[in-house]
């Protein structure tokens, strides 16, 4: 087991890959890289590199290889599924699909609605949650102000939907405020109105433990790079019944039980859930590191979360003496994951992000997070003309260093300005005369 001492707080929480990273500055020094973009992706956990590195040896073809490395492949890719099964608190019945990542996955489930179906969300939503579904059939509800006006809104919207097969999207934390929904809540709502209800838990996975019984929600979907395991795997999990009558996601080999020739066509069989949405070559390495990473957070819950508040605090308090500060908020009365977005009055936040690696070595989101109709109007209502933010986000990697560097650095941009000249290249500010080296295996 690899455990890390965070620097600067009292608790051991897992070990990334990288955590040791120095950078290059413009101005010549070199420094220990301060990752403050855990909501996009995750750095790897150390044990699941181990788990991965102990897999490559045997990996070969799965379900239908005879050889013996095969058949321990598919051991290995088959126990996944209850592996993730466990995280998520899914029912037995359960269908576990593999996808490429939590977009994948909502694709999958949007194709596989029942005809006519009536689905609602919030029109706060990540794009993997908003466009998969849209049509006559779509309700997207305004972001409501707080987590009791997001029951009563999905309430009326449910009792003004129309009769027939419905489903409820939601988020169980915002990619944009790391605002943490009312999902047991909602679910229960959807529940009284005859809808069932799926949890887009990309953000969430990573910070909090998931009881989809007790949440009462029908499907869950996350990604592997998420959750500490960046090797292009994700995961639907939910009722079989839909999926099942559905048409396969993609065609071809291992979601046929049986082609025919006629002739003039071809005749399919198609195989059953989950390999019916599985089609092609699995990507077993993927999906191994995504259940070890499950197992991996389930072990240190109250390691994690302490952790991340510990320095959420840190970093929500110093931001505020950032002249110009203004965080984003949707829900006024919501907890948060490790997540933080704001705008500094008279300052574009690509620049920001820009001299924040640049000039500190830090990493930093800027922009609109995937999420452009809830950043636009929460950026408006901070007072900016842009529709753009800067997103700082803690992880396991996070140190109080970290979050020191950056609350600094902000002040010494916002009072003294950059100590490099900066000039915009294909709609990104850009360091000018930048001779910082890559590293050798891209030279």
């Amino acid at each position: 087991m690899t455990l890390a001492i965070t620097p600067g707080t009292t608790t051991a929480v897992p070990a990334v890959v990288g955590a040791d990273l120095r950078v290059p500055l413009v101005t010549g020094e070199r420094v220990t890289y301060a990752n403050l973009d855990h909501a996009a992706s995750a750095p790897c956990l150390q044990e699941v590199r181990d788990a991965v590195d102990e897999l490559l040896p045997w990996y070969a073809s799965v379900h239908r290889g005879a050889g013996f490395a095969s058949q321990v492949s598919t051991r290995v890719y088959e126990q996944a599924r209850d592996r993730v099964r466990r995280f998520v608190g899914a029912h037995s019945s359960d269908a576990v699909v593999f996808t490429r990542n939590t977009t994948d996955s909502l694709n999958l489930l949007a194709r596989s609605v029942l005809k006519n179906t009536a689905v609602v969300l919030f029109d706060s939503e990540h794009h993997a949650a908003l466009l998969p579904w849209r049509g006559p059939n779509v309700q997207r509800v305004p972001a409501p102000s707080s987590s009791g006006a997001a029951v009563v809104a999905l309430d009326r919207a449910l009792a003004a939907a129309p009769v027939g097969p419905r489903l409820v999207i939601v988020t169980g934390a915002s990619n944009v405020t790391g605002e943490l929904w009312p999902v047991a809540e909602l679910a229960k709502v959807a529940r009284r109105h005859g809808a069932r209800i799926a949890l887009d838990a990309a953000q969430l996975a990573p910070h909090r433990p998931i009881n989809a019984r007790e949440l009462g929600v029908d499907y869950v979907a996350f990604s592997g790079h998420k959750i500490y395991a960046p090797f292009g795997a994700g995961v639907l999990v939910g009722r079989a019944d839909w999926l099942q009558q559905a048409q396969p996601y993609l065609v071809g080999g291992g979601a046929t039980s049986k082609v025919t020739d006629h002739g003039d066509r071809l005749g399919v069989a198609w195989s059953a859930v989950p390999e019916r949405h599985e089609a092609g070559s699995p990507n077993v390495v993927g999906v191994h590191a995504l259940a070890a990473a499950c197992e991996i957070l389930s072990r240190h819950w109250e390691q994690t979360v302490a952790h991340e508040q510990e320095l959420l605090t840190r970093l929500r308090n110093g931001l505020r003496t950032v002249p110009g500060f203004r965080e984003l908020a949707i829900l006024a009365d919501a907890d948060k994951v490790g997540v933080v977005s704001f705008t500094i009055s008279g300052f574009d936040a690509g620049f920001l992000a820009a001299a924040l690696s640049a000039e500190y070595g830090i990493g930093v989101r800027d922009g609109a997070f995937c999420a452009h109709v809830i950043v636009g109007r929460l950026v408006k209502q901070a007072g900016s003309h842009e529709e753009r933010a800067v997103r700082a986000s803690i992880g396991l990697g996070t140190t109080a260093e970290h979050v020191d560097r950056l609350i600094a650095a902000l002040r010494t941009l916002v009072t003294e300005g950059p100590k490099w000249s900066y000039a915009q290249h294909d709609g990104r500010w850009v360091p000018q005369d930048d001779d910082r080296t890559l590293p050798p295996f891209l030279a």
